[in-house]
């Protein structure tokens, strides 16, 4: 399930006063957003969208002591096209944590808590897609490995899967002053009581920083990501026993389902072209019908991302 995708992102500040006077100290609160648009919302190595496009879009609060909270949206179609909800078509996250640095070592660490919400209409006696995370990062220069972990009964729609568990290597080096950063990526996702859809996946990557062009594009970022996973292709096709089915289309494994994703090239795990995919499912008797989303997700990255 190879994937290319393209994205655009667009980050920037609000609240945050240009100057500021001498006798002010500086407001600990930061509040920015960001907005992405995607040739496809590849989360974790599956796409979330069926392989079409993806708007994306976000808004972090930061204080200085290091605690967050943020929420970030995308359209998906595995809600509707494979879960079998009568209608419901968005992916809505709510997250929070702490991150800082570790006194001069150079590490760094994030914990929090995620929560992915597909509201709609589940007319069926199907697993709820909604899924609950907390998740664990410590990074280096330009390293991070992070682990994630449910807590939720339901994973993306599979059933009786708390404990599941999903961990992230990735890397992004900035290429000299070019404004062009290399990022690689290295997952694998355990499936509690569902070891059968257990599956690594890997993504590499390139953005481009538009501000080194001018001024006017500060805060565009530009990029390209190939992403492929080991997904077992008789496993990822359909499961009724748990309202869901996924698609695999050319060897490319793309879940209904997701994960914080895509969310684009740029910010928090979430941007990622990861992209922190979508779930669909292909079989010879049923043709392909695109779905959406952080499919198997992590933004099921983009993405994205991370």
């Amino acid at each position: 399930m190879k994937k290319i995708v393209a994205a655009l992102i667009l980050t920037g500040l609000v609240g945050a006063p240009g100057v500021v006077m001498a006798e002010e100290a500086a407001s600990p609160h930061t509040l920015s957003a960001n907005v992405g648009m995607y040739s496809n919302y590849v989360f974790r190595g599956i796409s979330q969208t069926g392989g079409d496009p993806a708007l994306q879009g976000g808004l972090d609060y930061t204080h200085s002591s290091g605690f967050y909270l943020g929420t970030w949206g995308s359209n998906v179609g595995w809600i509707e096209d494979y879960q079998e909800y009568n209608s419901g078509n968005v992916e809505i996250d709510v997250y929070g944590g702490f991150r800082g640095g570790i006194g001069e070592t150079g590490l760094t660490f994030d914990v929090g808590a995620i929560r992915y919400m597909y509201p709609g209409d589940n007319g069926g006696p199907y697993v709820d897609a909604d899924t609950t995370e907390i998740y664990g990062a410590m990074g280096w220069k330009w390293f991070t490995a992070k682990y994630s972990y449910y807590l939720s009964s339901g994973v993306f729609g599979f059933a009786d899967a708390k404990g599941s568990d999903y961990l992230d290597i990735s890397a992004s080096v900035p290429i000299g002053e070019t404004g062009l950063t290399a990022g690689a990526h290295w997952g694998t996702f355990s499936f509690d009581n569902n070891s059968a859809q257990d599956y690594d996946d890997w993504k590499i990557s390139l953005a481009y920083d538009m501000g080194k062009l001018s001024s006017v594009t500060s805060g565009v970022t530009v990029g390209v990501a190939y992403t492929d996973t080991n997904a077992d292709k008789a496993k990822w096709s359909r499961f009724p026993s748990f309202g869901r089915q996924h698609e695999i289309r050319n060897g490319h494994h793309q879940a209904v389902q997701t994960g914080r994703s895509a969310r684009g090239l740029v910010g928090h795990r979430r941007h990622r072209f990861d992209g922190h995919g979508s779930k669909r499912v292909w079989t010879p008797e049923r043709p392909y019908r695109a779905v959406s989303r952080r499919g198997i997700r992590g933004r099921l990255s983009a993405q994205s991302e991370n």
